[in-house]
Protein backbone atom coordinates (compact mmCIF):
# COMPACT_ATOMS: atom_id res chain seq x y z
CA UNK A 1 0.00 0.00 0.00
CA UNK A 2 1.20 3.53 -0.71
CA UNK A 3 1.73 5.78 2.30
CA UNK A 4 0.63 8.97 0.58
CA UNK A 5 -1.76 9.00 -2.38
CA UNK A 6 -1.63 11.66 -5.09
CA UNK A 7 -4.09 14.46 -4.38
CA UNK A 8 -7.40 14.39 -6.22
CA UNK A 9 -7.73 17.25 -8.67
CA UNK A 10 -4.08 18.24 -8.41
CA UNK A 11 -3.54 21.51 -10.28
CA UNK A 12 -7.22 22.55 -10.21
CA UNK A 13 -8.73 25.16 -7.92
CA UNK A 14 -11.37 24.07 -5.43
CA UNK A 15 -13.72 26.48 -7.17
CA UNK A 16 -13.50 24.64 -10.48
CA UNK A 17 -12.75 20.98 -9.80
CA UNK A 18 -15.47 18.30 -10.10
CA UNK A 19 -17.67 18.08 -7.02
CA UNK A 20 -16.55 14.60 -5.95
CA UNK A 21 -12.89 15.64 -6.04
CA UNK A 22 -13.63 18.77 -4.03
CA UNK A 23 -15.56 16.81 -1.43
CA UNK A 24 -12.77 14.25 -1.28
CA UNK A 25 -10.24 17.02 -0.68
CA UNK A 26 -12.40 18.22 2.22
CA UNK A 27 -12.21 14.72 3.72
CA UNK A 28 -15.58 13.26 2.75
CA UNK A 29 -15.21 9.49 2.52
CA UNK A 30 -18.71 8.44 1.41
CA UNK A 31 -19.94 9.94 -1.86
CA UNK A 32 -22.63 7.56 -2.99
CA UNK A 33 -26.16 8.75 -3.83
CA UNK A 34 -27.87 6.62 -1.18
CA UNK A 35 -25.20 7.01 1.49
CA UNK A 36 -23.27 4.29 3.26
CA UNK A 37 -26.46 2.38 4.05
CA UNK A 38 -27.09 1.65 0.37
CA UNK A 39 -23.46 0.59 -0.12
CA UNK A 40 -23.75 -1.80 2.82
CA UNK A 41 -27.02 -3.14 1.41
CA UNK A 42 -25.31 -3.72 -1.95
CA UNK A 43 -22.44 -5.71 -0.46
CA UNK A 44 -24.84 -7.72 1.70
CA UNK A 45 -27.09 -8.62 -1.24
CA UNK A 46 -24.15 -9.54 -3.48
CA UNK A 47 -23.38 -12.22 -0.91
CA UNK A 48 -19.60 -11.94 -1.28
CA UNK A 49 -17.70 -14.75 0.40
CA UNK A 50 -14.40 -16.68 0.43
CA UNK A 51 -15.13 -18.40 -2.90
CA UNK A 52 -15.70 -15.17 -4.81
CA UNK A 53 -13.53 -13.32 -7.29
CA UNK A 54 -14.64 -9.69 -7.03
CA UNK A 55 -14.27 -6.86 -9.53
CA UNK A 56 -15.15 -3.30 -8.55
CA UNK A 57 -15.52 -0.55 -11.15
CA UNK A 58 -14.31 2.84 -9.86
CA UNK A 59 -13.65 2.12 -6.17
CA UNK A 60 -13.29 5.86 -5.55
CA UNK A 61 -12.17 6.54 -2.00
CA UNK A 62 -12.32 2.85 -1.13
CA UNK A 63 -15.06 2.85 1.49
CA UNK A 64 -17.14 0.15 -0.22
CA UNK A 65 -13.92 -1.66 -1.14
CA UNK A 66 -13.23 -2.03 2.57
CA UNK A 67 -16.76 -3.39 3.12
CA UNK A 68 -16.27 -5.97 0.37
CA UNK A 69 -12.86 -7.03 1.66
CA UNK A 70 -14.23 -7.74 5.14
CA UNK A 71 -16.01 -10.66 3.45
CA UNK A 72 -12.56 -12.10 2.56
CA UNK A 73 -13.13 -12.90 -1.12
CA UNK A 74 -10.64 -15.16 -2.88
CA UNK A 75 -9.51 -12.23 -5.04
CA UNK A 76 -10.30 -8.57 -5.63
CA UNK A 77 -9.57 -6.30 -8.61
CA UNK A 78 -10.49 -2.63 -8.74
CA UNK A 79 -10.62 -0.74 -12.04
CA UNK A 80 -9.91 2.98 -11.75
CA UNK A 81 -9.64 5.89 -14.16
CA UNK A 82 -6.43 7.36 -12.73
CA UNK A 83 -3.54 6.72 -10.38
CA UNK A 84 -4.78 9.18 -7.75
CA UNK A 85 -8.04 7.23 -7.41
CA UNK A 86 -6.33 3.82 -7.59
CA UNK A 87 -3.91 4.79 -4.81
CA UNK A 88 -6.82 5.53 -2.49
CA UNK A 89 -8.51 2.22 -3.18
CA UNK A 90 -5.27 0.39 -2.39
CA UNK A 91 -5.31 1.81 1.12
CA UNK A 92 -8.10 -0.67 1.92
CA UNK A 93 -5.99 -3.68 0.94
CA UNK A 94 -4.77 -6.02 3.62
CA UNK A 95 -4.51 -9.48 2.12
CA UNK A 96 -3.26 -11.51 -0.83
CA UNK A 97 -4.55 -11.25 -4.40
CA UNK A 98 -5.88 -7.69 -4.04
CA UNK A 99 -5.01 -5.11 -6.68
CA UNK A 100 -6.30 -2.01 -8.43
CA UNK A 101 -5.52 -1.39 -12.09
CA UNK A 102 -5.79 1.84 -14.06
CA UNK A 103 -7.83 1.20 -17.21
CA UNK A 104 -11.05 2.29 -18.95
CA UNK A 105 -13.93 0.49 -17.26
CA UNK A 106 -15.53 -0.29 -20.62
CA UNK A 107 -12.28 -1.87 -21.92
CA UNK A 108 -10.61 -3.16 -18.77
CA UNK A 109 -8.32 -5.72 -20.39
CA UNK A 110 -9.27 -8.30 -17.74
CA UNK A 111 -9.99 -11.83 -18.99
CA UNK A 112 -13.46 -13.11 -19.84
CA UNK A 113 -15.44 -14.64 -16.97
CA UNK A 114 -12.87 -13.67 -14.35
CA UNK A 115 -15.44 -12.50 -11.76
CA UNK A 116 -18.21 -14.07 -9.75
CA UNK A 117 -19.31 -10.73 -8.27
CA UNK A 118 -18.92 -7.30 -9.87
CA UNK A 119 -20.23 -3.92 -8.82
CA UNK A 120 -19.93 -0.19 -9.39
CA UNK A 121 -21.32 2.87 -7.64
CA UNK A 122 -21.95 6.40 -8.92
CA UNK A 123 -20.29 5.34 -12.17
CA UNK A 124 -22.96 4.83 -14.81
CA UNK A 125 -24.68 8.09 -13.80
CA UNK A 126 -21.63 10.04 -14.98
CA UNK A 127 -21.50 8.49 -18.45
CA UNK A 128 -23.44 9.26 -21.66
CA UNK A 129 -25.94 6.72 -22.95
CA UNK A 130 -23.60 4.89 -25.32
CA UNK A 131 -20.85 4.52 -22.73
CA UNK A 132 -23.37 3.26 -20.17
CA UNK A 133 -24.20 0.42 -22.56
CA UNK A 134 -20.51 -0.35 -23.10
CA UNK A 135 -19.79 -0.51 -19.37
CA UNK A 136 -22.70 -2.86 -18.65
CA UNK A 137 -21.60 -5.03 -21.60
CA UNK A 138 -18.10 -5.16 -20.11
CA UNK A 139 -19.59 -6.28 -16.81
CA UNK A 140 -21.42 -9.05 -18.66
CA UNK A 141 -18.15 -10.12 -20.33
CA UNK A 142 -16.25 -10.25 -17.06
CA UNK A 143 -18.88 -12.15 -15.10
CA UNK A 144 -19.29 -15.91 -15.08
CA UNK A 145 -22.71 -17.30 -16.05
CA UNK A 146 -23.78 -17.49 -12.39
CA UNK A 147 -22.22 -14.14 -11.46
CA UNK A 148 -23.89 -11.25 -9.64
CA UNK A 149 -23.84 -7.62 -10.76
CA UNK A 150 -24.56 -4.67 -8.47
CA UNK A 151 -25.03 -0.98 -9.22
CA UNK A 152 -25.74 2.03 -6.96
CA UNK A 153 -26.69 5.12 -8.95
CA UNK A 154 -28.61 8.38 -9.07
CA UNK A 155 -32.32 7.97 -9.78
CA UNK A 156 -34.81 10.19 -11.59
CA UNK A 157 -38.39 10.05 -10.32
CA UNK A 158 -41.19 9.51 -11.07
CA UNK A 159 -40.90 6.96 -13.83
CA UNK A 160 -42.95 9.09 -16.22
CA UNK A 161 -40.90 12.26 -15.67
CA UNK A 162 -41.19 14.41 -18.83
CA UNK A 163 -38.18 14.44 -21.12
CA UNK A 164 -37.80 18.21 -20.84
CA UNK A 165 -37.55 17.92 -17.05
CA UNK A 166 -34.93 15.17 -17.35
CA UNK A 167 -32.91 17.35 -19.71
CA UNK A 168 -33.18 20.34 -17.37
CA UNK A 169 -32.05 18.34 -14.32
CA UNK A 170 -29.12 16.81 -16.18
CA UNK A 171 -28.00 20.23 -17.43
CA UNK A 172 -28.24 21.89 -14.02
CA UNK A 173 -26.45 19.03 -12.23
CA UNK A 174 -23.67 19.03 -14.82
CA UNK A 175 -23.18 22.79 -14.52
CA UNK A 176 -23.21 22.92 -10.73
CA UNK A 177 -21.26 19.72 -10.04
CA UNK A 178 -18.80 20.39 -12.89
CA UNK A 179 -19.07 16.81 -14.07
CA UNK A 180 -21.47 15.10 -16.45
CA UNK A 181 -24.52 13.83 -14.56
CA UNK A 182 -26.97 11.71 -16.52
CA UNK A 183 -29.25 9.80 -14.13
CA UNK A 184 -32.05 7.54 -15.34
CA UNK A 185 -35.51 6.53 -14.16
CA UNK A 186 -36.14 3.16 -12.52
CA UNK A 187 -37.45 1.63 -15.75
CA UNK A 188 -34.50 3.02 -17.72
CA UNK A 189 -31.98 1.53 -15.26
CA UNK A 190 -33.72 -1.85 -15.52
CA UNK A 191 -33.74 -1.64 -19.32
CA UNK A 192 -30.05 -0.74 -19.42
CA UNK A 193 -29.14 -3.88 -17.48
CA UNK A 194 -31.56 -6.04 -19.46
CA UNK A 195 -29.87 -4.94 -22.69
CA UNK A 196 -26.76 -6.92 -21.70
CA UNK A 197 -28.67 -9.95 -20.47
CA UNK A 198 -29.15 -9.06 -16.80
CA UNK A 199 -32.32 -9.47 -14.76
CA UNK A 200 -32.73 -7.47 -11.56
CA UNK A 201 -33.23 -9.73 -8.55
CA UNK A 202 -33.22 -7.20 -5.71
CA UNK A 203 -33.77 -3.45 -5.55
CA UNK A 204 -33.52 -0.63 -3.03
CA UNK A 205 -34.53 3.00 -3.60
CA UNK A 206 -33.97 5.90 -1.22
CA UNK A 207 -34.05 9.69 -1.33
CA UNK A 208 -30.86 11.42 -2.46
CA UNK A 209 -28.88 11.41 0.79
CA UNK A 210 -25.43 12.59 -0.28
CA UNK A 211 -25.40 15.97 1.50
CA UNK A 212 -28.25 15.56 3.98
CA UNK A 213 -26.82 16.59 7.37
CA UNK A 214 -28.04 13.47 9.20
CA UNK A 215 -26.59 11.24 6.50
CA UNK A 216 -23.24 13.05 6.52
CA UNK A 217 -23.07 12.64 10.29
CA UNK A 218 -24.00 8.95 10.06
CA UNK A 219 -21.56 8.27 7.20
CA UNK A 220 -18.60 10.32 8.43
CA UNK A 221 -19.04 10.32 12.21
CA UNK A 222 -18.92 13.37 14.45
CA UNK A 223 -15.16 13.78 14.12
CA UNK A 224 -15.16 13.37 10.36
CA UNK A 225 -18.06 15.79 9.93
CA UNK A 226 -16.32 18.39 12.11
CA UNK A 227 -13.12 17.98 10.08
CA UNK A 228 -15.00 18.49 6.80
CA UNK A 229 -16.65 21.66 8.15
CA UNK A 230 -13.32 22.94 9.42
CA UNK A 231 -11.64 22.48 6.06
CA UNK A 232 -14.60 24.11 4.28
CA UNK A 233 -14.40 27.15 6.56
CA UNK A 234 -10.66 27.38 5.91
CA UNK A 235 -11.30 27.68 2.16
CA UNK A 236 -13.87 30.44 1.52
CA UNK A 237 -14.26 29.48 -2.15
CA UNK A 238 -15.73 26.13 -1.08
CA UNK A 239 -18.71 27.43 0.89
CA UNK A 240 -20.60 28.93 -2.09
CA UNK A 241 -20.17 25.65 -3.98
CA UNK A 242 -21.48 23.58 -1.07
CA UNK A 243 -24.46 25.92 -0.81
CA UNK A 244 -25.09 25.57 -4.56
CA UNK A 245 -24.97 21.76 -4.33
CA UNK A 246 -27.47 21.76 -1.50
CA UNK A 247 -29.81 24.22 -3.25
CA UNK A 248 -29.90 22.11 -6.41
CA UNK A 249 -30.52 18.87 -4.52
CA UNK A 250 -33.30 20.59 -2.55
CA UNK A 251 -34.81 22.18 -5.67
CA UNK A 252 -35.12 18.80 -7.37
CA UNK A 253 -35.73 16.75 -4.22
CA UNK A 254 -38.97 15.30 -5.63
CA UNK A 255 -37.20 14.14 -8.79
CA UNK A 256 -33.86 12.86 -7.48
CA UNK A 257 -33.15 9.74 -5.48
CA UNK A 258 -30.83 6.78 -5.30
CA UNK A 259 -31.29 3.28 -6.68
CA UNK A 260 -29.33 0.15 -5.84
CA UNK A 261 -29.83 -2.98 -7.94
CA UNK A 262 -28.46 -6.52 -7.79
CA UNK A 263 -28.84 -8.50 -10.99
CA UNK A 264 -27.86 -11.84 -12.45
CA UNK A 265 -27.49 -13.15 -16.00
CA UNK A 266 -30.69 -14.36 -17.63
Amino acid sequence: MTSEAPRLGEGLSLRRMPAHWMLGRLGKRVMRPGGLGSSQWLIDRLGIGPDDDVVEMWPGLGRTTALALTRKPRSYVGIERGEAEAARARRAFGGPDQRCIVAPVHRSGLPDRCASALYGEALLTLEPAGRKVEIVAEAARLLRPDGRYGVHELLLTPDDLPEETKTEIQAVLTRVLRIGARPLTRTEWHELLAGSGFAVREERTTPLLLLEPRTVLADEGAGGTAAILGRALAHPQVLPRLAAFYRVFHRYRHHLGAITLVASRT
